[in-house]
């Protein structure tokens, strides 16, 4: 009897020891399965994060705010902003070169990440490491002062600059950005020095105008409602022709400059995003940016949308990148060596 109890007790364990063997298989089988499953969850499942490469409280990171809370409607999910400032607007580009392609990694692509690689040595590309998504609207620039400044046009800012060599400051939103690369061309042209400013951003860099930290200043046109508040005076604007909203303002032509400063910014995510998250978010996006909401926030500072899609936008970004290539080569900015 206790032989045979026995015998069946090793019966039960080896039939045990198979179970647990063949259930240990099929849990092992399951795992691709279940990656997969998770692979094909519908986009988005989870929020979405847009980096803005500016600080908060400037013209763009409000905007692009705006935007995100809207897109997140048709979403389903919401789009969160996290803001990376510095590096003339080229913080994000980083971001979205280490994260994943699934989606939920965006960011705002500003001029300045077409014309970084050209002058100076990073590790990104802003062709080969995005997806572009959509254009979302673009920006001019302008030159400004304190409304209390004895300045009231180019030309005095020019004879300032000629009477006292090296005394003249004035700020940017950063060392490579479009307001500086403006900058260099009006000095250089005139054989004039000045005492370059830059700032992180569009709030900080119009309190020091205003404050007298510097003596003038070139931004976009998020300026537009410190200039209306008549804290600021606007000297020049760096737009084709002259704005509706400020008219009595000449444009750099009409001052004898072949210059038209407009800066385009879209949304992009990293290399390789799937082509169907990308309609999801270009759809959503798209029509956040048609919104009343948002069209009357760019209004303040004298924007519209200015709309491309994916395949047209992704043209425009080779396009911008060779045109700035030329433009740095053209000033002598490009670096040099590997």
């Amino acid at each position: 009897m206790s032989r045979k109890r026995a015998t069946t007790h090793g019966q039960g364990d080896s039939t045990r020891r198979s179970w647990l063997r063949g259930a240990g298989a099929l849990a092992l089988g399951a795992l691709p399965l279940a990656r997969a499953m998770a692979s094909t969850e519908p986009f988005p499942s989870r929020p979405v994060t847009l980096w803005v490469p500016w600080p908060a409280g400037g013209a763009t990171d409000i905007s692009l705010r705006i935007l995100a809370e809207l897109a997140s409607v048709p979403l389903g999910q919401p789009v969160l902003t996290e803001n990376r400032g510095g590096a003339g607007g080229t913080l994000a580009m980083p971001v979205l070169q280490q994260a994943r392609p699934d989606g939920y990694t965006i960011a705002q692509m500003p001029q300045p990440v077409f014309r970084a690689p050209h002058t100076q040595k990073v590790l990104w590309d802003p062709i080969r490491d995005v997806t572009p998504i959509i254009q979302v609207s673009s920006v001019t620039f302008g030159m400004l002062v304190a409304a209390g400044s004895p300045m009231r046009s180019l030309e005095d800012m020019f004879a300032f600059a000629r009477a006292r060599p090296g005394e003249l400051t004035v700020a940017t939103n950063g060392i490579g950005t479009t307001p500086h690369m403006v900058l260099e061309t009006l000095f250089t042209a005139r054989g004039l020095r000045y005492i370059h400013v830059p700032y992180k951003g569009t709030s900080e860099q119009l309190n020091a105008i205003a404050g007298g930290q510097v003596m003038a200043g070139v931004n976009s046109t998020g300026f537009g409602p410190a200039v209306d508040a008549g804290t600021l005076r606007l000297l020049a604007i760096f737009s084709g022709e002259r704005s509706k909203r400020w008219p009595q303002v000449p444009v750099l032509r009409e001052l004898g400059f072949d210059i038209v400063a407009k800066s385009p910014y879209g949304l992009a995510g990293p290399r390789g995003l799937p082509r169907g998250v990308v309609a999801v978010l270009h759809d959503a996006f798209k029509k956040a940016m048609f919104d009343q909401r948002f069209k009357d926030e760019l209004a303040k500072y004298d924007q519209e949308a200015d709309y491309l899609g994916p395949e047209a936008y992704a043209q425009s970004c080779r396009e911008i990148f060779a045109q700035e290539r030329a433009i740095v080569e053209k000033l002598g900015l490009a670096r040099t060596g590997t």
